[in-house]
């Protein structure tokens, strides 16, 4: 049973504390062995489900609404902790529409809102491009008004729910300046006449991903999230709420594989004893004990910070992600190496988290980008001071 202790820590209100409960009991019951030989049908599956149980609707906030980071952060860790397609499913859910959520009119909102937080439609979040990874101000997509209309022309790569999404928050190149202050932001809905799914791409630990293949697909003007040249404003502000979901993603996959490793450790059997009377395997534990605590500070401090009303976190939710994927990283090796040749064996769950780690170390911002943002973010303080 993993620990469930850091839930009485005051970064949590009641509410959050009930809303844990509840979820841990319906993750037990239904989330036991997801079939996930056909991935497209299982995030199918698994984001109606997730619609079914009442979970979605945490994924993006009604009209008035706040998003609640903590809230999001609970929910990830727990579904990390039990399944990474589940997580995944109602992470993509919050991602695709997060920016309908902050940014998007009454007319967009009313439109997907009820659809992708009830888990009747499928969303995805289409920034990344072959040649723009983390730089998101390197997009060449482009965006051309004709009329009452846009125009796109380009690809999309990467694209988490690529070719089984109903929506899609996209961004693109409107050229009202130079670099990050030319982009805008665009929803749409798929199935457009010139937009294509070009390619499925197939992953270490399977997800639904595709590059997405724009050539003269018309959308209307009205498609546009926020106003002209603010779509870099727009894709950090969703970044900076939900990049620290990514860190409690990570949490999770790290408690369980503690969970995992202690379950190994204390049946095991080495001459005559259990592996964990070895001095050698609690100084793994211990280690792999701290780095959980570690992560799951920063994390909730993160999520506390926004949800008091912080504009920005761009410096915590980056110390939190990257401390939390990389340190997850290794507390997810440490215990395949405690499972010895079983480890690496197909179908043993920490083989699975060894595959499901290892994308987060890149996405939403690679590990080493982060450490580009503290660094900058640190000078400044500096300076200021």
């Amino acid at each position: 049973m993993a620990d469930r202790t850091f839930l009485s820590w005051p970064f949590f209100a009641d509410h959050h504390r009930a809303l844990a409960d509840e979820l841990e009991a319906w993750a037990s019951a239904e989330l036991a062995g997801i079939d996930h030989s056909d991935t497209d049908a299982a995030c199918r599956s698994l984001v109606a489900a997730l619609g079914d149980g009442g979970w979605t609707r945490h994924s993006g906030a009604a009209t008035g609404e706040r998003l609640d980071v903590r809230t999001l952060c609970l929910i990830r860790e727990t579904l990390a902790r039990h399944d990474g397609l589940a997580d995944f499913a109602f992470a993509m859910q919050g991602l695709g529409t997060g920016a309908i959520s902050l940014f998007g009119t009454p007319a967009q909102q009313q439109e997907w809102l009820p659809l992708t937080r009830a888990g009747k439609a499928i969303s995805a979040f289409a920034r990344t491009e072959p040649q723009s990874g983390s730089d998101v101000a390197n997009s060449t997509m482009t965006a051309v008004r004709d009329g009452e209309d846009y125009v796109l022309n380009g690809e999309k790569t990467w694209i988490s729910n690529g070719g089984i999404a109903d929506v899609y928050t996209l961004f693109a190149r409107t050229g009202e300046a130079p670099g990050a202050r030319g982009l805008s932001a665009f929803v749409l809905p798929a199935g457009l006449p010139g937009f294509e799914v070009a390619e499925r791409l197939e992953t270490i630990a399977p997800h639904p991903l595709a590059t997405l293949r724009f050539t003269d697909c018309r959308i209307p003007a009205s498609a546009m999230l926020g106003a002209p040249g603010q779509g870099f404003k727009i894709a950090m502000s969703v970044l900076d709420v939900f990049r620290s979901t990514v860190a409690a993603a990570a949490l999770g996959f790290a408690r369980r594989a503690l969970d995992e490793a202690l379950a190994r450790v204390t049946v095991r059997q080495v001459q005559g004893s259990p592996l964990f009377d070895l001095q050698m395997v609690q100084g793994h534990i211990a280690d792999m004990a701290l780095d959980v605590d570690a992560a799951a500070l920063l994390t909730y401090r993160t999520a506390w910070t926004k949800d008091s009303g912080a504009a920005r976190v761009t410096r915590e939710a980056a110390l939190a992600k990257l401390f939390s994927t990389d340190q997850a990283q290794a507390v997810i090796d440490r215990a395949v190496q405690l499972h010895g040749g079983d480890g690496v064996r197909r179908g043993q769950k920490v083989e699975e988290l060894y595959r499901d780690i290892r994308a987060l170390r890149i996405y939403e911002g690679a590990s080493d980008v982060q450490r580009v943002v503290i660094a900058r973010q640190a000078l400044a303080a500096f300076e200021a001071g």
